[in-house]
């Protein structure tokens, strides 16, 4: 029986379905290579055109580099793979939702003109980058008043659970990856006794990060316990662009008043119940107070792009705040590829380019643009100790030898690089002149930065900043720090990188 099922297992009907598909296209490739002179020279016209349409359009031209040789090379089945791939996104009905619904929340982010005032008043320094995070990428400050770090999510999923407990009106849920186990078992008790009691339960999946871990039809499972369930842009056999961008997302908003975020998936790895790649580095972060409405619009906007029945007025889901303390301020904030402006990037650039002392980062993966090497490199010349923590046991071998490509670039230029010799870094995190942090689920990749839906967490002034920048510290003894000698290769594995990176943007 056990054989049966995996035969007749959605993994292998989606290989199966994806084989054939391209074997079609091979066939129709072969074919029209076939055919008359005439044909090659049309296509060679049309693939030229593609290409300065790629240069002209291009807002991270590293990244597109693959397209581009691609098709120089290849017309024909370069120019096939890009409009398969590399094409415009808005083809799909999915994505068309997701245009209408983020542009109809819009209203919902509003931004009090007198925090916006008493921030910049804080630090005249820093005001283009509030600028841009409020205005331009339209994600307001608030003032702080409940943030805590995680450093592990051993000790943060401890904390998520309790408050889930708590929850009196309705607990939304965002995660790319959900897998059955004593993480994930844990918070289903919980959600199905507060959906027997009537609370709103919603739970939002990425269906490719949880392909292998969820059935086909996990979704009509956590319906039938009265919790309402979509799985994100679900997988097809059909390839396309579509399957290429992600919800990377990790959210969880409590009744309006308590969200969580950070790095961690809900997959025992992530609180190191089940060791994979070793003592996996994450962490999680808990707001309360007025910045948890960020979170909830982030959230809705995504369910009701997709969801049957959808919510007229978010306002009914918010909540008045916790009190607190004020300690400085705070903007979450979320990336999107279905518009032109890279905002996870920007705050990162924004960090670096106002950094004076130190800036300290995490990161699993690190497959980044010229533009954000020389970020770098110039932040490290300009006399700040610039510090990079990547894995010290990979999860993905390729992957981890393309980032370790980058090492000897960036550590000629100033930039220090430690990688964690106890396991796997998977925390995504800036944290800058004990001022400035971001930490959220945007990894330093291209697909982080320009192909998948993310979010992440700004904070100005917070007291809170200092335990980042110690969690930091404390891993670093942890680490060996690479030296330059060690960053670099012989001349065949340069051109073997070369190569890889060339791929690096759907790594």
């Amino acid at each position: 029986m056990r054989i049966l099922r995996k035969i007749f297992s959605r993994t292998v009907f989606m290989i199966v379905m994806a084989v054939l598909e391209i074997m079609i296209i091979y066939s129709l490739l072969k074919w029209f290579g076939e055919q008359a002179a005439w044909i090659e020279g049309v296509l060679r016209l049309l693939s030229v055109f593609i290409v300065l349409m790629i240069i002209k359009n291009s807002r991270h031209l590293s990244s597109d580099m693959m397209w581009i040789i691609g098709i120089m090379l290849f017309p024909l089945p370069g120019t096939v793979l890009y409009l398969l791939l590399g094409a415009n996104l808005i083809t799909s009905r999915t994505f068309k939702s997701l245009i209408v619904s983020t542009q109809k929340a819009k209203k919902y982010y509003v931004q009090d003109e007198q925090v916006l005032a008493d921030l910049t008043a804080a630090d005249e320094e820093e005001k283009g980058q509030f600028h841009y995070i409020s205005r331009e990428a339209g994600f307001p400050f608030y003032r702080n008043t409940g943030f805590d770090y995680y450093s592990l999510g051993d000790t943060g999923f401890p904390v998520m659970l309790e408050e889930m407990k708590k929850a009196e009106k309705f607990i939304f849920l965002e995660y790319f990856i959900i897998e059955e186990g004593v993480m994930w078992n844990s918070m289903l008790e919980i959600l199905t006794e507060k959906a027997a009691a009537g609370l709103d339960v919603r739970v939002l999946y990425d269906d490719m990060g949880s392909f292998t871990k969820l059935s086909m039809k996990y979704a009509d499972t956590l319906e039938s316990k009265g919790i309402k369930c979509i799985p994100f842009n679900r997988i097809n056999p059909i390839i396309g662009i579509v399957m290429n961008h992600r919800d990377h997302r990790k959210i969880m908003v409590i009744d309006g008043k308590t969200a969580f975020s950070g790095g961690i998936n809900l997959a025992d790895e992530y609180i190191n119940v089940k060791k994979v790649f070793g003592h996996w580095k994450d962490n999680v972060i808990r707001v309360t107070g007025e910045a948890v409405w960020s979170y909830t619009v982030m959230f809705l906007t995504h369910w009701n792009a997709l969801a049957k029945i959808k919510d007229t007025d978010f306002t009914v889901f918010k909540a008045e705040p916790l009190p607190g303390k004020e300690d400085g301020f705070i903007a979450p904030y979320g990336e999107t590829p279905l518009d032109n402006e890279i905002t996870a990037q920007n705050i990162y650039m924004g960090i670096l380019n106002q950094t004076n002392d130190y800036c300290y980062i995490y990161t699993p993966y690190l497959i980044i643009d010229t533009e954000f090497i020389n970020a770098l490199i110039l932040a490290a010349k300009h006399g700040a100790d610039i510090r990079i923590m990547t894995p010290g046991i990979p999860d993905k071998k390729l992957v981890w030898q393309v980032t370790r490509s980058y090492y000897h670039t960036l550590i000629q230029g100033g930039v220090k690089i430690y990688e964690y010799q106890p396991g796997f870094i998977h925390s995504k995190v800036f944290v800058s002149d004990d001022k400035t942090a971001a930490v959220g689920t945007i990894n330093l990749d291209y697909r982080s930065l320009y192909l998948h839906f993310e979010n992440g967490t700004y904070l100005f002034g917070s007291e809170k900043i200092k335990d980042i920048k110690n969690d930091f510290l404390e891993a670093c003894a942890q680490c060996n720090e690479i030296s330059l000698e060690e960053s670099m290769n012989g001349p065949a594995a340069e051109f073997f990188l070369a190569v890889l990176r060339l791929f690096a943007p759907q790594m």
